[in-house]
């Protein structure tokens, strides 16, 4: 009589399965398709939550440079303006900011606008 691995060998496919429910065909029924997929979407996975970040951030970029041009700024001038008025706003925040309160984001560029106008002039070069 031959023996096998048994209980074991059933659980780990069976949490093999459990994990590729809901994909296409062999995908979701063959034990090494199974394998294979979930090897490909773990790298997918790990590889997206880093550009999940990127696209985030350049979605907030992007909104806070149409915010700004409604009050007559450029992106870059009013982030050099944020820096120099010592208002330590994060992109996300900002983003949040001119989308829900547009009244509150008015306020912000105000002062960022105020930090510009006081920056002092710089050093002429001999």
């Amino acid at each position: 009589m031959r023996t096998t691995i048994g209980h074991a060998r059933r659980q780990s496919k069976k949490r093999l399965f459990k994990s590729a429910k809901g994909f296409v065909g062999g995908r979701s029924k063959k034990l090494r398709t199974v394998k294979e997929t979930l090897l490909r979407s773990g790298a997918f996975a790990f590889r997206d939550r880093r550009t999940k970040k990127r696209e985030f951030r350049k979605l907030w970029i992007i909104r806070i440079n149409a915010a700004v041009h409604q009050h007559d700024m450029r992106y870059g001038e009013f982030i050099h303006g944020l820096k120099l008025s010592g208002l330590e706003l994060d992109r996300k925040t900002l983003s949040e900011m001119a989308i829900h309160d547009p009244d509150g984001f008015k306020t912000v560029v105000d002062t960022v606008k105020l930090a510009l106008a006081n920056k002092p002039a710089p050093a002429a070069s001999v």
